[in-house]
């Protein structure tokens, strides 16, 4: 896609949001016409979000699981790219009213090593392994603006960022179980509201990492060493309607923990 119009519609996009409209599908001439385009507006619309929240440390991978794939009507993964400032440690407090809509996936999240070369070759879980050394619980926040789902245009959604606002981590252990049979439980109050296993992230997080490094290498882009990956969620995406405490416990690495509430933000 042309730089320009990319740009115009990446200003488009930073309005909508500004003026928290509803999520709607880009139209012509500002309409990506394949995913190229789409990453393009979005490599032009984060641009204009780092003035406000800093440099790239990481990326969340997105539809991941056959649950959030049925969900949104995709039938393969999407990128986004997460922004310094909006990184929260566990224990955060969020306010809902700074969203359009937010919503909260459970996923696990993992930080590279070692920058990851530019090959021409797809990377696999095995490829990627030597590259990761932490591996913690994490939640995503997204924010959907009220989209609907039912005619819900992808090449839209990877162009806003693939609707990343944030995301909350845990600490980082650096020795794990196979992550294949790790369970992931979300509460809500302490009251279970879902789970899933590692292995319904691509049937293994690791998979995730390696789909993001060669969809990255596509476009002359590496993974950095000390950047985070969000792998996806493990389970559908949770929409709160109401101030309440949300966890993720991912036994035996680690959990995670999220305030929603009116008083202060996170950031």
């Amino acid at each position: 896609m042309e730089d320009i119009a990319a740009g115009l519609a990446a200003e488009a996009l930073l309005a909508e949001h500004k003026a928290n409209l509803q999520f709607r599908t880009l139209r012509p001439p500002l309409a990506p016409a394949t995913i190229a385009d789409a990453y393009d507006i979005q490599d032009k619309y984060v641009a204009l979000l780092r003035s406000k929240h800093g440099a790239a440390v990481g990326y969340k991978v997105g539809l991941t699981s056959a649950a959030m794939q049925a969900f949104c009507g995709i039938d393969h993964p999407i990128a986004g790219v997460v922004l310094a400032s909006r990184v929260h440690r566990s224990g955060a407090t969020v306010r809902r009213s700074d969203f359009g809509r937010l919503g909260l996936e459970f996923e696990i999240a993992v930080r590279i090593k070692s920058d990851i070369p530019l090959t021409g070759t797809p990377y696999t879980a095995e490829t990627i392994r030597p590259h990761i050394d932490g591996v913690g619980a994490a939640i995503e926040l997204v924010d959907d603006r009220d989209a609907d789902y039912a005619g819900l245009d992808v090449l839209s959604l990877v162009a806003d960022n693939s609707w990343n606002t944030g995301i909350v981590l845990s600490e980082f252990a650096t020795a794990w179980p196979d992550l294949e049979n790790v369970l992931g439980r979300a509460t809500k109050d302490r009251v279970g509201i879902g789970e899933g296993h590692g292995r319904d992230i691509l049937g293994h997080p690791f998979n995730s990492v390696a789909w993001l490094a060669t969809q990255l290498a596509s476009r002359g882009v590496g993974l950095k060493a000390g950047q985070v990956v969000m792998t996806g969620s493990v389970m559908k995406t949770v929409f709160p309607a109401e101030d309440a405490n949300y966890r993720f416990d991912l036994a035996p690495i680690g959990f995670v923990e999220v305030q929603l509430a009116e008083g202060s933000s996170a950031g």
